[in-house]
Parts: C-alpha cells; structure tokens; sequence
C-alpha cells in the first residue's frame, strides 16, 4: 500500500478535494476495507500489482483483482460477484456480449491489424455508420485508441478550422488525463501542481446549480450560459468551446435553454462548440448522442469508451463535412487509428444497441429508478439531491449543508461489501452508470442495497429522517 500520504485529519480534507473523479487510493476507509474484505490470494496479486507499476491516485494501488466479468457483473479473484455500476462507462451493452465477442473473433481470424496506409472494411463501415447516426453537417470521422487522444484531435483541428488557439471550457470538467486534456479540464487532481499548462485556456463556471456562484439556488437561472457569451465577447479571439454535453462525475445535466444560449454565443463570437459525449454516448442518456436532449447540433461531437464494446479501447470525432481541411498535416496518426477488430467491435455494439432496444431500456429504467430515487430522498436525511438522464443516476449527499464526503466514502464500502461496484464524483455524489442491458430486478436489487447502506451510515452517524442533516 502506498505509504506516501498521511492519515490526519488534514489527510481527510485533501483526499475530499481531490475526489472528483472517484475514491482516491490513500484513503483509511479503504485500508480498512480492504483489511476486512481481501484475502490472501487477493492481496498477494495486488501487492505484485503495487511493486511493479507507478503509484497513482485512482489506479495504483488497487482495489481488488479480477478473474472474469460478464453482463452486469465482474468477478473477483476470490471468486464473489460484483454488479458494476461504473465500469469507466465501456459497457453500455454489458460485459463478454456474445455478438461484440463473436464480431471480434471473426475478424482476429482474417484481418487481426490494418497497418497506417491501408483502409479495411470493418473501419469503412463503422465511419458511415457514425455517419449516418450523427445529424448533419456531422458527417466527417476519425478513429483514436482512446477518447482522450480524440479530443486532441478536436483541438488541432478548431485550430486549422478558424485560425485561433484559444478555448474556453469549464471548471470541473475531465476531458482526459493528457497534458492538453488537463489544460482545457477543471480538476485539480489532475492540474494541480503539475507546471505550465498550454496556453490560451479560459475557464468559467459550469452549469451546477448547488454550486452556483451566479445565485441561481436549486434552479438554474443560465447566468453561466450568459457568461460564456461574456467571456466569448471579451476575448474576441477564442476558437472553440468545449464542454460536456452531461458531466458525468456527478450528473449534472444542464435545462433546454442551456445549449441554445451557448450555441448562439458561438455562432454569434465565431467560435466552434465541441461537445464531450466520450463516457456517456451511445444510449448512457437515452439517446444515441446526449445533444439530441438540447435540439442543438455542435460543431464537432467526440464519443468513446462504450464504443469498443466493453473490450477494445476505441474513440471517434465527428465534425462537420466541411471541417475536411487538413489533409496536408496528420491530426492524430496513431497506429490503431483503423483497428480492424476495435471497429469490429463498434459496429456489433451499435447493433446490439438497436437490436435489443437499448436506447428505449435506458430511458425507460432510467425513469424508474429516478423515481425511486426521489422516494429514497424523503427517507434519507444524507440525500441533498437527485438526478438522472437515462441510465445515468446521481445521489448527492450533504449533512450540516456541506458535502458528506466521507458519508459518501461509508456508503461506497458499504455497498461494495454487498457486490455493487459504483464510483463516486466530485467528492459526494453516488455516481451510478449501471450497463444498459441491466434487468429491472437487478437494477432494484442494486437500489436496495445502496437504500440499506444509507440507512447503516444514518445509523452509525446518528441521522434520522426527523434530524436532518
């Protein structure tokens, strides 16, 4: 185990504000968590895992260990089963589904690589796919091994595009863990004394009314929108905006009005909007593409992580068919940027999506279990908030009117301790992606237990729905 960072009080507070994207690996809850839960023979791998790769927060030390994952479920190396409500948001169509498996045998079998130069069927299709799905003028694709290499591209391209390098994006955000990444994103687990940044990178507040600075309470009044078209007016020579369509670290989903303001505000200051949809494209909200909600189409859309299929790591940017203006300079270059078998994988996971309904499933369960959400929040004295799109939930927990982060930290152990694996954003926000082919008992059996843990975290801190918190 990492011994690096302390365990004091002071410890507590830095390992809340660096939160935002998940528990962090240093924390005592989860040394005594894993003191109760992990054996020998888990330990054992996790400690060779711990030797031989660079410590980092969120990753090194782990967890736990695997030995196989299907569905909604993983299993780990002491052979317990897991419902994984996170999944780094891969498994829309759940984990092992036979039609990607099948899609990515087939093609190992004839075309297992497709060297740079050389096209393949498999990418032609997927690229027309995407195509097709996207609504014009977003009709233009490239392929990346990972979302945060797409958004690069998306960057150099709004740079050929209109002639500018500066962004503006939001304090919060995760577009990706690289250096450009963590320049246009707004965590500072990941800025944070790191040295210079790329230049040219504005920052405003993003859309979350319960951490408004604008005054809006619990209601979103769009001065945030309104001071994106401020700051566009300002800077005069900001080339693009880019922002998550949905943040999915802790479910904020902007009102209607929202995009159509920014959407104005870059039409009018002749800036580009690229949308982030990497974790939660693909039905994650309902729809194919979380922009569909706003009745807005961006410049430039990026999607990723489920796209592979819960096995291959694939991204793809889309832009508008006349942003084909690059064809003297490589935007991304990489060498699994055709993957026969990744783009194998997509196209079965498209067809899984349209085949087994998953679009309709997510909005449907989606509401079901917001509603039992919200009848979960009169109950608990924790809940502050709750807050869904599609299959994509959020259980913000406050006591004394400040975030319970450590509260929340309880119920995430407690819940693992009972098989349910989720992830929690921003420091206090029970983050809940759970694979879009989940049946309705296992979404309520899940709900169930995370009701239980509320209620033992109640318990212990003394809460009652008659004192709150």
């Amino acid at each position: 185990m990492n011994e690096s960072f302390p365990t004091s009080p002071d410890s507590r507070a830095l390992t809340a504000n660096l939160a935002s994207e998940g528990d962090v690996n240093f924390s005592p809850l989860r040394r005594a968590w894993e003191a109760e839960h992990l054996h020998a023979k888990t330990r054992t791998l996790i400690d060779a895992d711990s030797e031989h790769f660079l410590h980092q927060s969120l990753s090194t030390p782990c967890l736990n260990a695997l030995v196989a994952c299907e569905g909604i479920w993983l299993t780990d190396i002491e052979g317990r089963r897991i419902m994984d409500f996170h999944g780094n948001n891969v498994h829309q169509v759940g984990y092992r589904h036979p039609h990607v498996i099948d899609a990515i045998k087939q093609q190992l079998d004839t075309l297992p690589f497709s060297p740079r130069r050389y096209t393949n069927a498999a990418a032609v299709d997927l690229a027309a796919t995407l195509s097709s799905l996207a609504p014009d003028p977003l009709s233009k694709v490239l392929f990346a091994p990972g979302g945060t290499l797409a958004i690069g591209m998306a960057l150099k391209l709004a740079r050929l595009v209109t002639g500018r390098h500066k962004t503006l994006s939001l304090w919060d955000a995760f577009h990706g863990a690289s250096l450009d990444a963590i320049s246009i994103g707004g965590e500072a687990i990941f800025r944070k004394n790191i040295g210079p940044l790329l230049p040219g990178n504005e920052h405003a507040q993003p859309c979350d009314p319960r951490q408004c600075r604008f005054g809006c309470g619990d209601a979103c009044n769009l001065r945030c929108a309104e001071y994106l078209d401020y700051v566009l007016g300002k800077e005069e020579d900001i080339g693009a905006v880019i922002i998550e369509t949905v943040r999915s670290t802790d479910v904020q989903i902007p009102p209607p009005e929202y995009y159509r303001i920014v959407r104005d505000a870059c039409d009018r200051h002749g800036a580009l909007l690229i949308l982030d949809e990497v974790p939660i494209c693909l039905g994650r909200t309902g729809r194919m593409f979380a922009f569909e909600h706003y009745d807005i189409v961006p410049d430039m859309v990026v999607l990723g992580k489920g796209l592979g299929g819960g096995v291959f790591p694939l991204a793809a940017l889309i832009a508008r068919s006349d942003f084909d203006i690059a064809g003297d300079r490589a935007l991304g270059h990489y060498t699994h940027e055709k993957s026969s078998v990744g783009c194998a994988a997509a196209l079965a996971t498209l067809e899984v999506i349209a085949n087994e309904h998953l679009l309709e499933k997510s909005r449907a369960q989606g509401a079901r279990a917001l509603q039992r959400l919200r009848e979960m929040q009169r109950r608990h004295p924790l809940i502050s908030d709750v807050r869904g799109i599609g299959l994509l939930l959020g259980i913000e927990l406050e006591r004394n009117g400040h975030p319970a982060s450590r509260e929340a930290e309880q119920v995430m152990y407690h819940c693992l301790a009972r098989g349910l694996s989720f992830k929690i954003g921003q420091g206090n926000v029970l983050t809940l992606s759970p694979p879009l082919i989940i049946a309705p008992e296992e979404l309520d059996h899940a709900l169930d237990v995370i009701d239980a843990a509320l209620s033992a975290v109640e318990a212990a801190r003394g809460l009652t729905d008659e004192d709150p918190a």
